[in-house]
């Protein structure tokens, strides 16, 4: 799972709070768990957190969860976080914790066949994925996800693509379309991939495709497809070329 630190996630020294990456940490957990188990989880307990390094606004945080205990009703998820520059694509194994969750509710769901949308135009460099929860305020009045939160989930992750590809600051210059498939129910998760299309002088093409998750049965569907313009920023504000695919060795 992979995220952004943004202001309101940072304390008045400009790094992460502990409390938003507990909240982060305590989601994939959550995430892991309920993969892991397909029933309905809840955090027990948290323990052996270690905070390593400080993460600064503006960095990118990887993390990682992996089941580690099984017991008859609970598991132990180990979750990792590691903070990236954008621009130099430094990394740092910044915190680490341990997640115990107890399933609650009834028996385990039956999974049913899983749903993949067809693959897209091969990209440039590697996939960035990201993973978010819908909860009640990311819904309308329907019960499902609000266009614009899919909107700025999308935007983020084609940020993020961006980013790594050219090391430098980048913005949103045009949405060239977006098309939603299906909508997106409460409680489910959203897992958005990303990658680099077409590379121009300063400008790179990112799609970013998003699917929609049902945790209890690991049922998934094509929801939505987007495809961004992103330009590469100097210091000054102004585009700066970015750099060129490498060229094919024979």
């Amino acid at each position: 799972m992979v995220d952004m630190v943004f202001p309101e996630q940072a304390n008045h020294h400009g790094t992460l709070f502990g409390g938003a990456a507990l909240s982060m940490m305590d989601k994939l957990a959550f995430l892991v768990a309920t993969r892991a188990t397909r029933r309905p989880m809840v955090t027990a307990c948290s323990g052996q957190i270690d905070f390593r390094s400080p993460v600064a606004q503006g960095r990118l945080v990887e993390l990682a969860g992996e089941v580690v205990r099984r017991g008859t009703r609970s598991v132990d998820v180990e979750v990792r976080v590691i903070a990236e520059d954008l621009a130099t694509g430094e990394r740092h194994d910044s915190l680490g914790g341990r997640f115990t969750l107890v399933a609650v509710g009834g028996e385990r769901a039956r999974p049913n066949a899983v749903e993949l949308a067809s693959p897209g135009p091969e990209g440039i460099g590697p996939v960035s994925s990201m993973v978010e929860m819908v909860f009640p305020g990311h819904t309308n009045h329907f019960g499902t996800l609000f266009g614009g939160q899919a909107l700025a989930w999308l935007g983020k992750a084609a940020f993020v693509a961006a980013a790594r590809h050219a090391r430098m600051p980048v913005v949103m210059a045009a949405s060239e379309r977006i098309d939603f498939h299906a909508p997106v129910l409460e409680g489910e998760i959203v897992d958005l991939a990303a990658r680099v299309l077409r590379v121009g002088n300063s400008s790179m093409s990112v799609e970013v495709i998003m699917h929609a998750e049902e945790l209890l049965t690991g049922q998934r569907r094509l929801c939505t497809r987007g495809r961004f313009t992103m330009v590469a920023l100097g210091y000054d504000g102004r585009p700066v070329p970015v750099p060129q695919p490498a060229e094919p060795t024979c």
